[in-house]
C-alpha cells in the first residue's frame, strides 16, 4: 500500500511541517517527547486535524483541507493502539473485543471467538481489564483492532510505561502477533532501539519536521543530519573544518584526521558513534586519540570510558565483551584510533 501525507498545523511551540510518502508496510517514527509524533498519527487517524493537509491511502483520501475532504475516523478503518490501550474498564474481554466490530454484525459473535482464540486469550473471556496483565490488555487491545479488519494498524508509544523485562516480552509478542497481518503498520517511539526491532523504514521527526528518513540500515548508519545521529544514538561530536581535500580537523578534539577519500565540502561538524573506536597499545596508528581517562562507568555487559580530548570535551568509548577482556590482559590503551568509514560528516 502506498501512504501519503502532507501536513502543516501551527502549536504553541512549533510548526508541525510533514510531507512523506512510503510504499512499506513497516515504519517507524522516532524523535524525542514533544517532537510531533503523536500528534502525526492521530491526524493520520482522524483524531486530530490539521490546519491544512492531505491524507491518501492508495485511492482513498482521507483528508484534504483544499477541497474540504476529511472522513471521519470510524470509516478510515485505520486501527489505533493507543499507549495505555484504551479498553473499556468495565466492558469483559469478550465485550471489548466485539466493540472494535461495528454496526450488529451478524457474524459478531464467531469474529470474537476468532480474535479470544488468535491471540490466545481462551479462558479470560469474562474477565475486566483490571483483572488482566499488561501484556493480556495489549492482546485484547490488538484483537478488538483486527476484529474490524482495518486497513492500516497505529501503535502509539505501545511500550513506553513497561519495565525492560516486560518490554522485550510485549514487543516479541507484538511482532509475532502482526505477522500475519497484510496491512501497513506505523509505529511511534522515542526509544532508537523499539524503532529499530520493529521497521523496515524510518523517519525521524524533530520539532514538527522530518529531518530522516529512509530504510533503517542505511538510516542509523549515515543519518542525515546531527540532530538525526543524536536521536539514533550517536555519542561523539565535534566541531570540523575543512584543511584540504584529505585531511579535516576536529576541532574540540585538538586532531587532524587523514582520510583516503575527499572530505566533503561545507563540513561544519563530525560524529563517532562510542562502540566504534579501536584500542591501541604502544605507538600511535594514524588518526588516534590519546587515552587519557576522564571517569569509567561499569554496567552489566558493557564498560562505558569517557576520555578527554582537545581542551574541554569528554569523548566516550563504550566497551563490549571482547575488548573488556583484552584490556583485562593488556591494561588499558594507549590511544584510540578512529576508523574513517565510521566517521559521520554534517554540514550543520
Amino acid at each position: 500500500m502506498e501512504l501519503e501525507m502532507k501536513l502543516k498545523h501551527q502549536f504553541d511551540n512549533f510548526l508541525l511541517d510533514i510531507d512523506f510518502q512510503s510504499r512499506l508496510d513497516r515504519v517507524g517514527i522516532l524523535g524525542a517527547s514533544g517532537a510531533g509524533k503523536s500528534m502525526t498519527l492521530k491526524m493520520l487517524a482522524g483524531i486530530m486535524t490539521p490546519g491544512e493537509g492531505r491524507i491518501r491511502l492508495n485511492d482513498r483520501v482521507f483528508l484534504d483541507t483544499a477541497r474540504r475532504i476529511n472522513i471521519k475516523p470510524r470509516k478510515r478503518r485505520v486501527g489505533y493502539l493507543f499507549q495505555n490501550y484504551a479498553l473499556f474498564p468495565s466492558m469483559t474481554v469478550e465485550e471489548n473485543i466485539g466493540a472494535g466490530i461495528p454496526g450488529k454484525s451478524p457474524q459478531k459473535k464467531e469474529i470474537v471467538t476468532r480474535m479470544i482464540e488468535r491471540f490466545n486469550l481462551s479462558g479470560l473471556e469474562k474477565q475486566i481489564p483490571s483483572q488482566l496483565s499488561g501484556g493480556q490488555q495489549q492482546r485484547v487491545a490488538l484483537a478488538r483492532i483486527m476484529a474490524y479488519s482495518p486497513d492500516m494498524i497505529l501503535l502509539d508509544e505501545p511500550f513506553s510505561a513497561l519495565d525492560v523485562h516486560l518490554k522485550d516480552r510485549m514487543q516479541r509478542e507484538l511482532l509475532s502477533q502482526l505477522e500475519e497481518y497484510p496491512g501497513p503498520v506505523y509505529m511511534v517511539s522515542h526509544s532508537r532501539d523499539e524503532i529499530y526491532r520493529f521497521s523496515d523504514e524510518i523517519l525521524i521527526v524533530d520539532k514538527g519536521k522530518i529531518i530522516c528518513q529512509g530504510k533503517k540500515k542505511e538510516v542509523f548508519a549515515k543519518p542525515a543530519t546531527r540532530a538525526a545521529a543524536v536521536l539514533t544514538g550517536c555519542k561523539n561530536f565535534s566541531r570540523a573544518v575543512k584543511i584540504n581535500d584529505f585531511t579535516l580537523r576536529a576541532k574540540d578534539w585538538g586532531l587532524d584526521i587523514k582520510t583516503s577519500t575527499p572530505v566533503i565540502n561545507d563540513l561544519k561538524y563530525i560524529g563517532y558513534r562510542a562502540h566504534e573506536f579501536v584500542p591501541v597499545w604502544g605507538r600511535a596508528e594514524g588518526n588516534c586519540l590519546p587515552f587519557i581517562l576522564d571517569r569509567k562507568d561499569e554496567l552489566p555487559f558493557e564498560e562505558n570510558y569517557y576520555i578527554r580530548a582537545g581542551r574541554e570535551e569528554v569523548v566516550s568509548w563504550f566497551v563490549q565483551r571482547d575488548t573488556r577482556a583484552e584490556i583485562a590482559k593488556k591494561g588499558l590503551p594507549d590511544y584510540l584510533r578512529i576508523k574513517e568509514e565510521e566517521l559521520l560528516y554534517f554540514k550543520e
